[in-house]
């Protein structure tokens, strides 16, 4: 069981590093390097679907994996971590895999261009779904 959350917690470490990124080109409005100049970073970053209102999209990743891996973290030190951590893990990367879901659509149907960055996001966060996933099959209650 600890290996499933050691494996989630370093894929979330690499979803902090990618939105953390992509937060940063978003609030400085900096060209990505997209490497070997596969994708379009500039045209979905700069989209009206990368923010709400205002909020940078990728921001919004950032905190999402800060509070995925806060959670992992905690798990072996408080109590209430213990006890609720997979579901809250599971509660958060479920919304994290759909709304990524819904950007991904966006990026193929309606901005018709790819970030590898946000993709890599897309595939981070439903890893973290799918390990949660497993870890809730296999979680035994103490007693």
């Amino acid at each position: 069981m600890k290996k499933f959350a050691s494996i989630s917690f370093i894929i979330a470490l690499v979803g902090i590093l990618d939105s953390a990124y992509l937060t940063w080109l978003k609030i400085t409005h900096t060209e990505a390097y997209c490497i070997g100049g596969i994708g379009d970073c500039s045209t979905v970053n700069s989209s009206r679907y990368s923010e709400i209102r205002g909020f940078p999209i990728a921001l919004l990743g950032l905190l999402a994996y800060l509070v995925i891996a806060g959670i992992l973290f905690l798990e072996t030190r408080h109590r209430f971590f213990k006890d609720n951590g997979n579901m809250l893990v599971f509660g958060f990367s479920l919304i994290g895999t759909l709304y990524s879901a819904y950007l991904s659509y966006l990026e193929a149907t309606v901005i018709r261009a790819w970030c590898p960055f946000c993709v890599a996001s897309a595939i981070a966060i439903t890893m973290v779904f799918i390990l949660s996933i497993v870890r809730l099959a296999r979680y035994q209650p103490e007693s």
